[in-house]
């Protein structure tokens, strides 16, 4: 890994984009370091902690480009500003989200809610073709109830949970 200056990373970065552009993937990583010393968990309240952790962050393209840079804290702001705008002006070319197929996922999802509250009335004959239909309600009502039977289990540990919050 080539550890470069901020300049040349943003430069490469950019040409990087520019070359993947049609096709391939990009990683972008973001690392806090710590030069050899342990970073301290808690903090005691009579300690102040005066070091500094530098950020690294890492480009690779999984091949055979990987490079990265190391950001002081107090060159932060600056380095995410420009590094923000390559980001934004770069990743032009990601896939939409799919409206169609959420839309339908949510309409299916409001007939099963809507099935599952509807009532089933148990009407016809005992005999022929009214036998089978009620058959099927039978059916379709001992699904419900198994349904409603489930969604009220859930309901009760996702309030379980929220209290345990």
């Amino acid at each position: 890994m080539q550890l470069v200056d901020h300049d040349t990373f943003l430069k490469n970065l950019t040409a990087l984009f520019e070359s993947t552009k049609d096709h391939g993937s990009i990683w972008l990583t973001h690392k806090l370091t710590h030069d050899g010393e342990d970073a301290a968990m808690k903090h005691e309240e009579s300690t102040s902690d005066t070091r500094k952790y530098p950020c690294l962050v890492r480009v690779t393209d999984g091949k055979s480009t990987k490079f990265s840079t190391k950001v002081e804290s107090s060159e932060l702001l600056k380095f995410h500003a420009h590094y923000g705008n390559l980001l934004k002006a770069s990743m032009t070319t990601l896939r939409k989200r799919d409206k169609k197929r959420e839309k339908l996922r949510s309409e299916e999802a409001a007939k099963r809610k809507k099935l599952m509250t509807e009532p089933i009335v148990l009407d016809g004959h005992k005999r022929g073709k009214g036998r089978r239909q009620q058959q099927r309600k039978i059916k379709a009502l001992l699904k419900q109830q198994e349904s409603q039977k489930k969604y009220q289990e859930r309901e009760e540990e996702r309030l379980k949970a929220e209290a345990v919050v």
